[in-house]
């Protein structure tokens, strides 16, 4: 077994996308064989690019107000909200609030690996 607090987990930047990070809590490194766990922290303001991946992810909602943004629509999302995106999925997270952080849980698949393809949508392609 494998116990440790997030704080003691490495916060990492995520390269062109401001305000968002991630702590990689479970993975790889600790044996997990099919799922990971990230803590990821959008700060006010900030969202994930609009962007799809091969693979599935489940994201459990801890703090803050945010939404997500799917084809089908925006969801508003606060403590206690759970999501489920499906593979290929197109997908975006936004910290709602100007003041306060939005973090969620978001796990993956283990065979996914860090470096998987990610298809992002520029500007002009996400006014669909």
């Amino acid at each position: 077994m494998i116990h440790r607090e997030a704080s003691s987990v490495e916060e990492q930047e995520i390269a062109e996308v401001p305000g968002v990070t991630v702590r990689w809590l479970i993975g790889e490194k600790e044996g997990a064989p099919n799922f990971h766990m990230r803590l990821f922290t959008l700060a006010p303001g900030a969202s994930t690019p609009w962007h799809q991946h091969p693979w599935e992810h489940e994201i459990f909602v801890l703090k803050g107000n945010g939404s997500v943004r799917s084809e089908s629509g925006i969801h508003t999302l606060g403590p206690g909200s759970a999501v489920f995106v499906a593979p290929n999925e197109w997908h975006q997270f936004r910290n709602e609030s100007a003041q306060e952080p939005f973090q969620f849980l978001c796990l993956i698949p283990a065979q996914t690996g860090s470096c998987a393809p990610v298809v992002l949508k520029s500007s002009a392609e996400q006014k669909d």
